[in-house]
């Protein structure tokens, strides 16, 4: 199954690097369906779609995922694992959450699973979770890419939500996911944690945030974290993996509006990045 481009850094036969992928989340087109994000990909000239899966039952179908795979022509370059805890009822067990992400992502033919740091109260799961991941990972042959999270603040103080930590800089994992309205939401800098976790850093989740303290995966540029900075850092430091736009499209009121949004959001990813707008429609 599928067509993965995990890995579309690598020289070609004239020698030259080709570009970084730009990918679609299907989280971007909540609350629309699967198949909307694999349509919207296509009409806007995506290189994929990063698949999260959800209680949405084709979230969690290979073959249907396939299907819209190869009907689209859009390849499924990652899996999220339902790790989130509006998806604590998908697939049970922790581990078997990011084992069924595995092994689907291996039928699919793509290499990266983006997971999240575990709870604090999965005491059992969070303290081998560093050796878990990694000896899974080989098992199935793919990343698991451990995504950066934030603090959850109670009455204005730190409440310690995440083990072993919400952030992975500086943790013994092997790939690391970074997302810009994650980065936003905890106060951190984005360019700063790029450059430390260097060729640990597989995938990127594409937005912004202003940091309010909200979660708010603004279009990239309209927050305050560095995107264009970073994107450019990743193109001129052979960066190995994909950019995946995950945006908020929840407040898209009038028809053609999310279209927009994640137009301009790949255009800026395809600018800053350095490759030409090829195959972005206007909206």
């Amino acid at each position: 199954m599928g067509d993965g481009v995990g890995q579309l850094r690598e020289p070609d036969q004239a020698g030259e690097a080709r570009p970084i992928p730009v990918a679609l989340s299907s989280a971007s087109v909540y609350p629309l369906s699967v198949h909307d994000a694999f349509a919207v990909a296509q009409d806007l000239g995506y290189d994929g779609v990063e698949v999260m899966v959800t209680n949405n039952a084709t979230s969690q179908d290979a073959a249907a995922l396939d299907q819209l795979s190869h009907r689209y022509a859009q390849p499924i370059v990652s899996i999220h694992a339902p790790t989130l805890l509006l998806t604590q009822q998908v697939w049970g067990s922790a581990w078997n959450k990011i084992e069924m992400s595995c092994r689907m992502a291996r039928d699919l033919g793509c290499s990266t699973v983006v997971v999240h740091p575990p709870f604090r109260w999965q005491s059992n799961y969070a303290e081998s979770f560093a050796v878990g991941v990694r000896e899974i990972a080989a098992l199935y042959q793919v990343h698991i890419a451990v995504e950066n999270m934030y603090p959850w603040r109670v009455r204005g103080r730190e409440a310690l939500a995440y083990l072993p930590h919400w952030d992975p800089v500086g943790q013994d994992y092997d790939d690391v996911t970074w997302d810009f309205s994650h980065a936003a939401t905890a106060g951190v800098s984005s360019l700063d944690a790029v450059r430390e976790l260097g060729s640990k850093l597989r995938h990127v989740h594409l937005t912004d945030g202003s940091g309010s303290g909200k979660d708010e995966h603004l279009i990239p540029g309209r927050g305050t974290q560095q995107c264009a900075e970073v994107l450019q850092h990743l193109a001129g430091n052979g960066f190995q993996g994909t950019i995946v736009a995950e945006i908020s499209t929840r407040k898209a009121k009038v028809a053609g509006e999310r279209e927009e949004w994640l137009a301009e959001t790949l255009q800026f990813a395809r600018q800053h990045l350095g490759a030409p707008l090829v195959g972005a429609h206007e909206v």
